[in-house]
């Protein structure tokens, strides 16, 4: 068995690609590919932009002089699926097909697999996704709303949650599926999540607007006084969209999404500026206990992950509310390249079984 191998991750997001080359877990080169927004106008569809993406990527790494005949293996975020168990995917026939159709819904992750498996084709490798978009591992009763057929739906930070939780086990020589953790993604989207034995059983929903305020999103709202706004003919059905889970949160309050902005006007005096970004706090906090009470109580530490987790005031702030729980631990940052290459790793040293896309949701609603 080989052991080393080199490593193409690809992530693919709305306005950029992110690529990264490793030999083995040692990054040797990372690049984040932007995209002009006249370039994608000329595509009317995602899907479109496969071909086009896949060229950026062949060209930015022969840029750098490094031969994709030498890439061993090429891992890509995924999505586009249905829901699946989180862990690593090989790339077969039927994954890349749904991927194709955004069987999940339409967004740039999907393109991931499918450039993976063009490159694949034409300069031979192994092919993996990680963790995608669409892992889904909730327990049966974390599904039921108040609504009979209206369930809760798993959409997680997944790919960086999971990869915080196993290095916060490295660090701490825990066993990722023995241990119980509440991970806290804070970024531009919040996901607060109960790991119970390697799975994710419960969190809020970032997609749909479940959970704490963010700084682009609502969050949890009255549903009586948001379907009185929905027919108050101020706003049709993508305006409110828009101002709900686009232009909500902090941009709605303060105009703006960039927590150091805001940071920056409290220490200016902004006494409006404290409130609402201490009240998008003090909602984690709620949720972080709400997946305590998930857990039974029993929880091994709090995981602090995200862009916003680096924040001496939010993180100082969080932990009143939170360190009575379990004792709390922030990784800041993202570390999604580095989870793709992991993960692909794991499998090619025969540390996890890669698993097989058979296109089946894990959970297909309750027999009524």
């Amino acid at each position: 068995m080989k052991d080393a191998w080199r490593i193409l991750a690809i992530n693919p997001g709305s306005t950029s690609t992110k690529i990264a080359v490793f030999d083995n877990d040692r990054e040797i080169h990372r690049e984040t590919i932007d995209h002009p927004a006249e370039e994608l106008r000329e595509y009317r569809e995602i899907q479109d932009q496969l071909l086009y993406r896949k060229e950026t990527v062949e060209k930015s790494v022969a840029a750098r002089g490094l031969a994709l005949d030498g890439i061993d293996v090429f891992v890509g975020r995924g999505g586009g699926l249905v829901p699946c168990l989180g862990g690593t995917y090989e790339i077969n026939d039927t994954l890349v097909d749904h991927a194709s159709r955004g069987m999940s819904g339409q967004h740039p992750a999907q393109l991931a697999s499918q450039i993976c498996r063009l490159l694949m084709d034409r300069y031979g490798g192994r092919g993996f996704v990680v963790n995608p978009p669409d892992t889904d591992e909730f327990e049966e009763i974390a599904r039921i709303s108040g609504v009979k057929g209206l369930y809760r739906e798993s959409r997680i930070h997944a790919l960086n949650q999971k990869e915080a939780a196993l290095r916060y086990c490295k660090q701490a020589g825990k066993d990722y599926a023995a241990s119980r953790f509440i991970i806290c993604h804070i970024g531009g989207g919040v996901s607060i999540t109960a790991h119970k034995n390697g799975r994710m059983v419960d969190s809020n929903d970032i997609m749909n607007g479940d959970g704490p305020m963010m700084p682009t999103r609502s969050g949890t709202l009255p549903y009586l006084k948001t379907l009185q706004m929905a027919f108050s003919g101020k706003w049709n059905e993508k305006e409110l969209t828009a101002r709900l889970n686009r232009d909500g949160g902090l941009v709605d309050h303060l105009g703006t999404a960039d927590a150091r902005e805001v940071e920056k006007r409290i220490g200016q005096g902004d006494a409006y500026a404290k409130i609402v970004y201490d009240a998008m706090i003090y909602q984690i906090g709620k949720s972080v206990g709400s997946c305590a009470c998930v857990l039974e109580g029993k929880v091994d530490a709090i995981i602090l992950t995200g862009g916003i987790s680096a924040s001496e005031y939010l993180t100082g702030a969080l932990k009143k509310y939170i360190q009575w729980i379990a004792p709390v631990h922030a990784l800041p940052g993202e570390f999604e390249m580095e989870a793709l290459a992991s993960g692909a790793l794991r499998v090619l040293r025969g540390e996890e079984q890669a698993r097989v896309y058979d296109g089946v949701p894990v959970w297909q609603g309750f027999d009524l």
